[in-house]
């Protein structure tokens, strides 16, 4: 009997070929393929059909600089990111497993805080009668307050901060990957350690710093709240241009085709990524 129920068709068998990944096919095509389609359509027919918005994205100054301060900030941010998270990652790579796990918990905890709060915060550090400027007044360090906010360095102190769990994460699992005993090696055969870092260590983590700073590239473009908190209207990034033509102007043409622009390129640093990523795992990481 048993034999037969083996043999016997089942009703709860996974469906083969297109049928078992209909599901989620569906889902993405509701909550993502529809709404873009809905934007691309919105930005080539509103006001009046035509590739008028654009014209007016790429041909206009001011936006030009918004789209320039756009990239700009994210690049810094990614920049910074990598600079201060690095360390951070290595240390909890070799740290004792119990420590590491305090020190880990203490970062994944800063993400479940409320990022306005969070930014809100910063808003009060930084500031002209802030903590920080009047520590370092105090100390004599300086001897009038530094303009660390409505700025690029406001945007970057508060955007770095924010971003650094998600460069450290993929960091900490690269850098766990690496054998102990190649750098062991390293120092065997003569080399110092910065040459050690920066002919093993470097290009062995590439991978993970390529993934993080993906993640914390794209995810600058498209910041809305710590860039308008913190930079002001001289330094505004696309989101928050976006936010003003359709909430404020109610161009909807033109809101559309610059969030289209902003998909699109993201979309394109994804697959660059993945195809450098991807070559460089083909040529054994040389």
């Amino acid at each position: 009997m048993s034999g037969n129920l083996l043999h016997r068709p089942s009703i709860l068998r996974r469906p083969d070929g297109i049928g078992g990944a209909l599901p989620a096919l569906t889902l993405i095509a509701l909550f993502f393929v529809v709404p873009v389609l809905a934007l691309l359509l919105r930005s080539v027919t509103e006001p009046v059909p035509g590739l008028h918005n654009y014209a007016t994205l790429f041909g206009d100054g001011t936006y030009a600089r918004v789209f320039f301060n756009t990239f700009l900030v994210a690049t810094v941010v990614t920049a910074v990111t990598v600079v201060v998270a690095f360390p951070v990652a290595w240390m909890l790579a070799i740290m004792p497993p119990a420590l590491g796990s305090i020190v880990f918990g203490i970062i994944i905890l800063s993400m479940w805080t409320n990022l306005l709060t969070r930014t809100y915060a910063w808003m009060v550090l930084l500031q002209r009668t802030g903590v920080i400027n009047r520590t370092l007044m105090d100390i004599g360090l300086i001897s009038e307050p530094l303009p660390l906010i409505n700025n690029l360095t406001g945007v970057t102190i508060g955007m770095v901060y924010i971003m650094l769990p998600f460069m450290i994460l993929p960091l900490v699992g690269t850098l766990r990957a690496i054998d102990p005993m190649t750098l062991r090696a390293a120092a065997l055969c003569g080399a110092s350690p910065f040459d050690a870092f920066r002919r093993i260590l470097l290009p062995l983590s590439l991978p993970g710093i390529a993934a993080g700073g993906l993640m914390v590239f794209v995810m600058s473009l498209g910041y809305f709240v710590t860039p308008t908190l913190l930079g002001g209207i001289s330094n505004m990034m696309l989101a928050a241009m976006i936010a003003q033509m359709i909430q404020s102007l109610l161009n909807w043409g033109l809101g559309s085709a610059a969030a289209f622009i902003l998909l699109l390129v993201t979309m394109a640093l994804y697959a660059l990524q993945l195809r450098l990523v991807g070559a460089r795992r083909m040529t054994g990481g040389i």
